[in-house]
């Protein structure tokens, strides 16, 4: 009888290491020979394409995706993905875009990266010993038609929002309503806008009441005509008033021409363009200036250089400008602008940015200057000789390379909240 348990027992667990090396070596088998893949998902991707290790280091990667987006004619977004080979996988590259409309939800523009990425690996995948169990299939008839746009390819939007905050001493209050209209093709771009903001503050001092109003409103035109794939040539021109700029009525009309040395067709991966725009400004003014002018007309032009590239190692962005008025070279302003995002090594990401102008040209500061309710409130433009804005950060993240699993107990990202009940 002893023997007979002994060998039952024996038995059993040589049993459960069989059923338990089964269960866990099949799947690991698997894993360790999906393609590792250095991208940017969310939780929701590796959900929907869990064939493939979401590795953080981009050196041990098969397959590298660098994802970009730019505004399209309807007002929603152009989504690229950039997949580039590496190790055995070197030499292979593809670019898969997909668009997003304005009246999309999140859920769709979702399901739509989804489907996107999902056609791009399988070119990957098809190497590896997990294409046994890809399955493709087509869930939609083509029709043989292709409807015509009745709106020809404008796109028209309409935008009310406002904020308000007080307490006893204090209200805010700040409106804003626009509405633009675009037409976006390949030969032509036009937008049109008209926008109006307001903005009070009041405070109570001591029973005394302190009150500040700013108001602008706006109307601008954008039309540019593609020249070829280097050559581009139009113009802006506008109508304005603001109360913070001291202008009654603004007009300008700028005509320029631009060159992008790239083709605009890799504008998501590099741009370097140039943009020279000279034209004609009136300006009316609310208050006497402090060069005793109520009104003046004005020529002036500006040239402006951009510069933008995405790589595997991060990507850099930089703009520089340059503008005056032609009667008077000194009554100019130089912008530098960028940001840089750089990973330096595994794990190790910089970020930096900021902006820079030298301003030599506030012809509408008011002759009397703001009050002190304008100065502290920011109601009344002020003189200065330059502005600037600085960000910078940097983050390291270490462990496993590996990152497939999502588990959205207590908070999708590990940072939920916590809640105390007394």
């Amino acid at each position: 009888m002893k023997k007979v348990l002994i060998l039952l027992c024996f038995s059993v667990i040589i049993n459960s290491l069989m059923f338990s090396q089964e269960k866990t070596t099949s799947p690991d088998s698997l894993r360790k020979d999906a393609l590792n893949v250095y991208m940017g998902a969310s939780s929701y991707l590796r959900q929907q394409i869990p064939y493939i290790n979401y590795v953080r280091d981009r050196k041990v990667a098969d397959l590298v995706i660098i994802s970009t987006s730019e505004r399209n004619g309807s007002g929603g977004s152009e989504y690229s993905m950039f997949l580039e080979g590496q190790g055995k996988y070197e030499g292979m590259r593809d670019t898969l875009r997909y668009s997003r409309s304005p009246d999309e939800t999140y859920e769709q523009a979702r399901d739509k990266e989804v489907k996107t990425l999902r056609m791009g690996l399988m070119r990957y995948v098809i190497k590896t010993p997990l294409a046994e169990y890809i399955d493709i299939e087509f869930s939609e008839p083509i029709s043989a038609e292709v409807s015509t746009d009745k709106w020809n390819n404008w796109v028209f939007r309409l935008s009310v929002s406002g904020y308000t905050s007080g307490q006893s001493s204090y209200n805010y209050l700040n409106a804003f309503g626009g509405l633009s209209a675009s037409k976006v093709t390949e030969d032509w771009k036009i937008d049109i806008d008209f926008d109006y903001s307001y903005g009070k503050d009041e405070f109570t001092i001591e029973d005394e009441v302190y009150e500040s109003k700013t108001k602008s409103k706006s109307a601008d035109i954008l039309m540019v005509r593609s020249i070829n794939d280097h050559w581009s040539y139009g113009g802006s021109a506008g109508i304005s008033s603001s109360t913070y700029s001291n202008y009654d009525l603004k007009i300008n009309v700028m005509p320029g021409i631009e060159f992008d040395v790239f083709p605009y067709s890799e504008s998501t991966r590099r741009q370097l363009r140039l943009l020279y725009s000279v034209g004609y400004m009136y300006n009316d003014y609310t208050d006497t200036t402090i060069y005793n002018k109520t009104r003046e007309a004005l020529f002036a032009h500006s040239l402006r250089g951009a510069f933008e590239v995405i790589q595997k190692w991060g990507s850099i962005d930089i703009s520089l400008s340059w503008s005056n008025y032609l009667r008077d070279f000194s009554e100019n302003m130089l912008s530098l602008s960028g940001s840089l995002s750089w990973r330096v090594a595994k794990g190790l990401s910089i970020n930096l940015g900021g902006s820079f102008s030298f301003i030599h040209n506030q012809i509408s500061l008011v002759k009397g200057g703001a009050s002190s309710e304008e100065i502290l409130l920011r109601r009344k433009e002020l003189e200065t000789n330059y502005n600037y804005f600085l960000h910078f950060g940097f983050s390291y993240t270490f462990g496993s390379i590996y990152n497939n699993v999502v588990n959205p107990r207590f908070g999708g990202g590990g940072g939920g909240r916590m809640i105390i009940i007394n």
